[in-house]
């Protein structure tokens, strides 16, 4: 198996004493209270009121300052010391923002992430192990009877969709800047298919950096009618076509382009099907391609992460995909992801690591 150095040293070898494994494994057990508490302490301001003291706070002025009480700011203040976001000073009982703390307040990536888990994930992760035993996003329940949650999208309750777009968005645009480089920088790219689209802000940014550009959005139906809101009156928007296909059905087809197709783009999408949903799209992919197409995988594979932290999201957000997205689908091993690429019949011209959030862009052609 193929890791990158930070990875390989924390997956391959213990480095625990036995009572740091035991309190880690208290720590899953306890892990959804973890959670919980720490978002309340995040939402309620405590570690603002925290970080910005000088000498830190007591109970009593950390539920005067944040409006709580003081049974509830005992409660938060000794879990956290247990969870390890904050100290205490024995002598004047006086709470301080920890190393932790300090990264759960001001991390972006955090901050993203506990949003989406709290509103998007954690009801649904209720139903994992039925979603792993059936093979279908059973968590999704609690939102729609849709079978999986592209099609419920645009229907999702709005603070729901809200922390799916900010999750999904975090990620990609980080990325865009040297992705945008790689693409038009190092190729002929004049008609572009931007496969999965979304809300079209990859597709803006392409008619924004190519005044050239000419992008075909192709994305569910449902999709394609937010997309076209999204980018309604701005620059380049005449540029941007939307097509509105499923390519799960079997007798979906890629638009056949007028003349011979510059590149196909797929930024976050082979992630949301399974491995042979996978070789599928990509075959109807190559119908199109022509001898100068290049296609263009942005994904965040776990095993090219420089540092654990992000394989740790990475691996975790495959979970969402089976309990909540469409339960087959996963964040891919790079090995996994070139195989299914040679299955298609195409072959791996390059492969670019470390775009924006730990993006890679394999590059691919006929």
């Amino acid at each position: 198996m193929n890791l990158f150095s930070d990875l390989k040293r924390r997956y391959t070898t213990e480095s625990l004493t036995a009572r740091d494994a035991q309190r880690q494994a208290e720590f899953i057990a306890w892990g959804p209270i973890v959670f919980q508490v720490s978002r309340l302490m995040l939402k309620f301001g405590i570690l603002d009121k925290l970080r910005d003291s000088t000498d830190g706070l007591t109970g009593e002025e950390v539920a005067s300052q944040c409006g709580i009480t003081a049974y509830a700011a005992k409660c938060l203040l000794e879990a956290s010391l247990s969870i390890g976001t904050v100290h205490v000073d024995t002598a004047t009982d006086r709470f301080r923002l920890s190393k932790t703390g300090w990264f759960l307040l001001n991390d972006p990536a955090t901050r993203v992430n506990i949003d989406f888990n709290h509103d998007v994930n954690y009801l649904g992760m209720f139903h994992l192990e039925e979603a792993l035993k059936e093979g279908r996003p059973a968590g999704l329940v609690n939102f729609g009877p849709w079978p999986t949650i592209y099609e419920g999208l645009a229907s999702l309750p709005a603070g729901v969709r809200q922390s799916w777009l900010a999750f999904d968005h975090f990620y990609s645009d980080s990325s865009f800047p040297e992705a945008l480089q790689t693409v038009f920088g190092e190729y002929f790219v004049r008609t572009l298919y931007d496969v999965g689209g979304n809300t079209g802000r990859w597709a803006l940014s392409c008619v924004s950096y190519d005044e050239q550009a000419e992008v075909t959005v192709l994305d569910l139906p449902q999709q394609i009618e937010m997309m076209e809101e999204n980018i309604a009156g701005k620059p380049g928007a005449d540029r941007i076509k939307g097509y509105g296909i499923d390519l799960l059905s079997s007798g979906a087809r890629f638009p056949q382009p007028e003349g011979e197709l510059d590149a196909i783009w797929m930024s976050q999408f082979l992630d949301c099907f399974s491995e042979e949903e996978i070789v599928g799209i990509l075959t109807k992919a190559k119908e199109v391609m022509g001898e100068g197409t290049r296609l263009f995988i942005m994904e965040t594979f776990w095993d090219r992460q420089r540092f654990e932290p992000a394989a740790f999201c990475l691996t975790m957000t495959s979970l969402y995909f089976t309990a909540m997205a469409n339960g087959n689908s996963k964040m891919y091993h790079s090995d996994d992801m070139i195989r299914l690429i040679q299955k298609a019949g195409l072959e791996i011209e390059s492969i670019r690591d470390g775009l924006g959030q730990g993006h890679s862009i394999v590059v691919a052609r006929k």
